[in-house]
């Protein structure tokens, strides 16, 4: 585990980014030169990963046009950039981890085929912000919380070094309502249901406020841990006001779910 080498401070309160006009902000930072600014990883180790993962068949066009322009090594601690194109799991701090890419990958491959992925999506569990990134490079709007304000805080910073404007970040609970835990701390907020939910931790079940929050035809994506102590891809359809489809898909590991938040700084 690495945390982050970096000196106490008192703790600085941010509002959460605004959507600035409600559109997706294009183009995504791209590495003209090939050389990244930590001298370590090049754009073509990126594009090198992403094209191993169309062979593969991991993901969708859309998702792997994301992640050609997102530059994921500026999202890990330093020590670990010359290893953020590897298909792996790093940590980030705070016992938290970047999922490995292919999976990330899978995981916004099916949040795509909503069938209105050009609206909001809802990502439980910001980390480090960078498939926060690939989603806002994916749809319309995206709102995303996370329960660990360190985490919060790091996660607003790489993303405002991207300049994306179609973002909501929230220092908040994944497993309680988005829309009244963001209006009970900073003022009206519009959406209340999403066409996409992506879940990047593990529980024992799909959460009820994931479930009211998610948009006739939408989709939920999250990993979860069976009685057999395994964790595998949960997908959920909301085909109707009453009705859910529900699919188990292959197996996974991620971090566990937890409730409430936390104030842990660096």
């Amino acid at each position: 585990m690495t945390w982050q080498q970096t000196t106490p401070k008192a703790p600085v309160h941010h509002r959460p980014q605004g959507f600035l006009n409600g559109t997706r902000s294009e183009p995504l930072l791209t590495l003209s030169d090939g050389v990244d600014r930590l001298g370590m990883v090049s754009q073509r180790a990126r594009l090198q990963l992403v094209s191993q993962l169309e062979t593969a068949n991991i993901g969708h066009s859309t998702v792997w046009q994301a992640m050609r322009a997102v530059p994921r090594h500026l999202f890990v601690d330093t020590a670990f950039a010359s290893r953020a194109y590897e298909d792996t799991v790093l940590p980030i701090g705070f016992g938290q981890t970047i999922s490995q890419p292919s999976v990330v990958a899978r995981m916004l491959a099916l949040a795509c085929g909503a069938s209105s992925k050009q609206g909001a999506w809802l990502e439980i569990g910001t980390g480090c912000g960078y498939q926060t990134a690939l989603m806002a490079h994916c749809t319309q709007q995206v709102c995303s919380v996370e329960r660990i304000e360190g985490l919060a805080e790091l996660a607003r910073v790489n993303l405002r070094h991207l300049g994306l404007n179609n973002l909501a970040l929230l220092h908040g609970d994944g497993t309680k309502n988005w829309k009244s835990q963001y209006q009970s701390s900073h003022g009206r907020f519009q959406i209340a249901q999403f066409d996409a939910i992506v879940v990047a931790a593990a529980g024992l079940g799909n959460v009820a406020a994931w479930l009211d929050q998610l948009a006739i035809g939408g989709r939920l994506i999250a990993p979860v841990q069976g009685e057999d102590g395994v964790q595998r891809l949960h997908l959920s359809e909301r085909r109707s006001a009453t009705h859910i489809d529900h699919h188990v898909l292959e197996p996974v590991q991620f971090v566990p779910l937890l409730q409430g938040r936390t104030h842990l700084l660096p």
